[in-house]
């Protein structure tokens, strides 16, 4: 049975032991941080809605009730009622699972591509890495918001078009990071060490290079979610992300604009969903990066 003090040996037994220890020690660190764990029980609640959506939500997400458009919020609808009579609490529990599948979908495809070019073009440097960081610095150079909107209105509306929108805005600073700190090590002696053995340059990227660069990357994903989450609802806004009747919340916010002065719930609410969610990695990312901090170690 693992116990506290297993957990934090000095000398471990095994990877397993010295894996769990750290993060143990990681996660007990977050905890300390009071904003740090506000973010982490945000970020949770967002899941479980997310999961638990059929059972959480009261009414139906899209199916319209007009004889009941526009009420305020009462008991019977907690947040009240849009345009269509649609319950805007229902709308906002599913509209977890939009926002959640974009923000994954967005750091899955953009940081690992940023990973793997950036820890290329800083291990093998020269024209390679000037031609590389070049193309980065072209992606760098123009807002995300209006890059996206280029490739959105390339590639037509639509939730898929808007994640590869966002992802290929959002790879050039993991870029960046996987660059620099790559940079620090690449003529490190445990490198060279490793080349001596015969090791292959892909094998020293992916095996050595690529998890010293993980924790920065990790950090720098955490802290954009709400830059992602933002975006995502700026493309809903202008009908160029998810397509009615979607719950995304900035489609809803788009849809409510015209009654914001005397219905006022029906943009108002996604807009407050949208800004505690995207508090809430705000805030996470900001106590990960003091924890995973190596200078922070050190002092």
């Amino acid at each position: 049975m693992m116990t506290k003090d297993w957990l934090l040996s000095e000398n471990p037994e095994s990877r397993l032991q010295s894996n769990l220890g750290q993060a143990y020690r990681i996660s007990c660190a977050l905890m300390k941080n009071r904003l740090a764990a506000i973010g982490f029980f945000i970020i949770v609640l967002l899941l479980l809605t997310a999961i638990c959506a059929p059972f959480i939500a009261p009414y139906s997400p899209i199916e319209s009730d007009l004889g009941n458009r526009l009420i305020a919020p009462s008991m019977a609808h907690w947040l009240g009622t849009d345009e269509l009579g649609r319950d805007i609490f229902s709308r906002i529990i599913y509209g977890c699972r939009i926002t959640l599948m974009i923000v994954l979908l967005v750091a899955v495809i953009s940081a690992p591509i940023g990973l793997l070019i950036g820890t290329i073009s800083g291990y093998f440097g020269g024209w390679l890495d000037k031609t590389l960081m070049g193309i980065t610095d072209i992606f760098l150079s123009m807002p995300k918001l209006i890059l996206a909107l280029a490739f959105v209105a390339a590639l037509g509306p639509g939730i898929e078009n808007a994640v590869i929108a966002i992802a290929i805005t959002a790879w050039p600073v993991y870029a960046r990071i996987a660059r620099a700190e790559t940079m620090t090590f690449r003529n490190a002696e445990f490198i060279s060490a490793v080349r001596m053995q015969g090791a292959s340059h892909s094998r020293i990227i992916f095996l050595h290079v690529i998890p010293l660069c993980l924790s920065s990357t990790i950090i720098r994903v955490t802290l954009d979610m709400a830059g992602i989450i933002l975006t995502a609802a700026g493309l809903g806004f202008l009908g160029l992300g998810a397509q009615p009747p979607s719950p995304e919340w900035g489609a809803m916010i788009s849809s409510g604009r015209a009654y914001i002065l005397d219905q006022w719930w029906v943009a108002t609410m996604p807009g407050i969903a949208i800004i505690l969610v995207s508090l809430g990695f705000s805030l996470f990312g900001d106590g990960l990066r003091d924890v995973l901090d190596p200078r922070s170690r050190t002092q």
